[in-house]
């Protein structure tokens, strides 16, 4: 067995490899469990975690542990539609941009260079207002402040690769432009890129919380960690279990994802 394959079995059973599982079986939990994350229990107004009931209930008598998977649902199909659809378009628009050269290069390189003047939170945010709270448009407006940074890294691995060996062989032989960029090209710079996409998982989770927490992502009574922990914030004093879990879980698993794009990058031995 060789040294990839030790390595990819280390993160299987590492804690970001656990921390992921226990994620990704949150979002297929209601397979299994019969979830009801809307029910109200009224005379279980704010308990807090028990024997009976880890999580507690929240403000409005929810079980916190149901909205909690609910919650991991929302942040995953979010995070890695965005991650998707950003790529897409990033890897896209890089390599068309490095490969074409020219006067094209020069405005796709001045469009990026606008998108990254404005903090990535704060475009997402007045995107987020102007489209309206709700998951699809939270996924649009991530989506758009997200392919930049795709793009970028995308260009510069295009524009170190275009001029090596096969390349020039393979436009000695007349093969296509798009043949030369997704069969020469892309498969080479893809690993910077698998990296990438892994840190885009853990931003958006974040971003995505942020956004609920404002108002402008998912909108009660669906569930999210971010509306979660705003929910909670009123009744910290007294029901500190509202904030500190669903914050815990968005800890967890940022600091799970961005552990695992380190070890791939070492893995991938990209500099």
């Amino acid at each position: 067995m060789d040294r990839s394959s030790h390595s990819f079995g280390y993160i299987i059973l590492s804690f970001p490899g656990l921390i992921l599982a226990a994620w990704i079986g949150a979002v297929f939990s209601s397979l299994w469990l019969p979830l009801q994350p809307d029910q109200i229990h009224l005379p279980f107004i704010l308990k807090p975690p028990g024997s009976a009931v880890w999580f507690g209930f929240d403000d409005l008598g929810r079980p916190v542990f149901d909205r909690l998977l609910v919650g991991a649902k929302t942040s995953f199909i979010v995070s890695f539609s965005v991650v998707i659809v950003t790529a897409v378009i990033g890897v896209v628009v890089g390599a068309y941009s490095a490969w074409r050269d020219g006067w094209l290069d020069h405005v796709i390189v001045r469009v990026m260079d606008i998108v990254l003047a404005f903090p990535g939170i704060l475009l997402a945010i007045a995107l987020a207002g102007m489209l309206g709270p709700g998951l699809g448009n939270v996924i649009m407006a991530l989506s758009c402040v997200g392919w930049v940074g795709f793009a970028r890294l995308t260009r510069a691995q295009v524009l170190s690769l275009k001029h090596a060996d096969h390349v020039s062989a393979a436009l000695a032989l007349g093969v296509s432009d798009t043949r030369i960029v997704f069969k020469h090209l892309l498969p080479l710079a893809m690993a910077p890129i698998i990296v990438e996409a892994t840190f885009g998982v853990a931003g958006t989770v974040i971003a995505e919380a942020g956004l609920s927490f404002l108002g402008l992502g998912v909108q009660p009574p669906a569930a999210s960690w971010g509306n979660m922990i705003r929910d909670g914030v009123r009744y910290m004093l007294i029901a500190p279990h509202m904030v500190v879990i669903p914050g815990l879980a968005l800890c967890l698993v940022v600091l799970a994802v961005n552990l695992l794009g380190d070890r791939i990058r070492d893995i991938l031995h990209v500099r």
